[in-house]
């Protein structure tokens, strides 16, 4: 297990930050990866997203205060690149946030990076129909089982607030796969 303070250390330092940047990258490129799949649900785009949520991390690396883990500064920042990119790619096409889910959903069937089935596929489709807020609890409560304290620092809101968005997520699926 890697000291995350160390760590941090040979990311602030000159001569040790490219080596300790391939480090983090090993630790966290597959979480990172899933996570923002989860949201974005392409694996090209999920892949430039994650390509951009590590140049930021590079950059800005010097201004992490350690006010939180770095694991929850980067999905943070994943988090954000991942909205980010929904929005611009929405903008772009001129449609909503939520078209552009529809989009990616549709797609997911025939993307080769995909392996889920049927049901796996009608869980997406729930999950598309959340609002944002509540899509990105429930994934990663759901997939990626992430505490809540984690994902408070994460998203910056409550725990308990965290837990009525997951479980009013959990009821919404529900609803949705029982009807569907």
């Amino acid at each position: 297990m890697i000291d995350e303070a160390q760590l941090l250390d040979e990311l602030k330092s000159e001569t040790h930050k490219n080596r300790a940047f391939k480090v983090l990258l090993e630790l966290y490129k597959e979480r990172l990866y899933w996570h923002i799949r989860n949201i974005i649900k392409s694996h090209d785009d999920a892949d430039d997203v994650l390509q951009n949520t590590f140049i930021k991390i590079f950059k800005n690396i010097d201004k992490f205060n350690g006010d939180s883990k770095l694991f929850s500064w980067m999905y943070r920042i994943a988090t954000n690149e991942s909205i980010t990119f929904i929005n611009k790619k929405a903008k772009r096409l001129k449609v909503s946030n939520e078209e552009v889910q529809k989009l990616a959903l549709s797609n997911l069937k025939s993307d080769v990076f995909f392996d889920g089935d049927h049901i796996q596929l009608k869980l997406q489709k729930a999950i598309a129909r959340l609002p944002q807020k509540q899509q990105l609890v429930f994934n990663m409560k759901y997939f990626e089982d992430l505490k809540y304290k984690d994902m408070s620092e994460i998203l910056d809101t409550s725990e308990g607030a965290l837990k009525a968005s997951y479980h009013i997520a959990v009821k919404k699926i529900e609803a949705y796969l029982s009807n569907n």
